[in-house]
């Protein structure tokens, strides 16, 4: 009999690896390129994995969309969307995704995907998690990130009851976020790549380790769990009046606490943070989230517990 203790998860025989997803975010653009020609790399026994440029048009010419955000519109909405002429281009190109790996929510849908961003934040290497409650993906970022220690690699959690994101990996059962930076936009730099590598190198390994039938035992990570996004000061025209304060100027990750600085109008004006518990800031003056009205996002922390797992195919040579 098999222990109670013990939830058997279905093996992962599907991954995709996304890159370009927006097209001036480089490490992923070269990476999915490079395996697309040569992907001995990623290659795994007993899975199928899938190198994918997801916005080529926006990889073409180096911006970050052609229309509109690939990485927010995989809601019920836009992917049930009837195709006519003037439908913006991100929108096709979502439904197309999710045919190819979805149907999103479906039992059909790709086991896993890795979607590969840069940020101009100075976040380290940070995966994105979107469900508190999946345990084979927490389990999976226990593994990286004891793989990458003592190199520190922060969780962020997205799930929020109004802030929704619909992203792109969103279509797959076991969806993955791997943003790493500070890397300008349109720029590839060998170090960020680097890192980006080895996240999906560890979390591949991890896959295979898990299908092959190694048991998990339960475990516990810390994670920065998404509460609220921060605007710049503005004027009544709503234009940014003031700027990131140097000293929270790339302190992603790091604790703000009542009274500290934030903004700095440009007549020296200080303006402080103003709450009544500690939070940790990310995405600090990220270059693409201007338009989004976002200076930073207030996280908090918190720990995630995953169950002991094992791969649930009895015949482990099956495959």
């Amino acid at each position: 009999m098999t222990s109670s203790s013990v939830v058997d998860k279905p093996p992962v025989r599907r991954v995709a690896i996304f890159g370009g997803t927006h097209g001036n975010e480089l490490s992923g653009v070269f990476l999915v390129k490079h395996w697309q020609e040569n992907g001995a790399e990623i290659q795994r026994t007993g899975m199928e994995v899938k190198p994918f440029l997801t916005n080529p048009r926006a990889v073409k010419k180096c911006t970050r969309y052609i229309d509109c955000d690939l990485n927010r519109v995989f809601d019920p909405d836009n992917l049930g969307r009837t195709v006519v002429e003037d439908i913006p281009y991100e929108v096709r190109r979502a439904q197309e995704i999710n045919q190819i790996f979805g149907p999103k929510g479906s039992d059909d849908a790709y086991d896993l995907i890795f979607d590969l961003h840069n940020t101009t934040s100075n976040m380290g290497g940070t995966l994105i998690l979107e469900n508190s409650r999946d345990d084979f993906t927490i389990q999976m970022f226990h593994y990286i990130k004891n793989a990458l220690a003592p190199e520190h690699c922060p969780v962020l959690l997205i799930e929020h009851p109004s802030l929704k994101y619909a992203t792109t990996r969103s279509v797959a059962k076991h969806p993955v976020g791997v943003e790493v930076g500070p890397q300008p936009q349109g720029v590839v730099r060998a170090d960020t790549l680097d890192k980006m590598r080895k996240i999906v190198k560890h979390g591949l390994d991890f896959v295979q380790l898990f299908n092959e039938g190694k048991e998990f035992p339960p475990c516990t990570i810390e994670v920065f769990k998404i509460m609220e996004k921060v605007d710049y000061p503005k004027n009544k025209n709503d234009e940014v009046i003031a700027i990131i304060h140097p000293k929270l100027q790339d302190q992603d990750w790091q604790p703000l606490n009542n009274g500290d600085p934030l903004f700095l109008t440009l007549d020296g004006e200080v303006i402080a943070y103003k709450g009544d518990c500690t939070v940790y800031p990310t995405f600090i003056n990220e270059a693409a989230y201007y338009e989004k009205k976002q200076a930073f996002v207030k996280t908090v922390k918190m720990k995630l517990t995953a169950k002991h797992i094992r791969s649930s195919v009895l015949d482990q040579n099956a495959s």
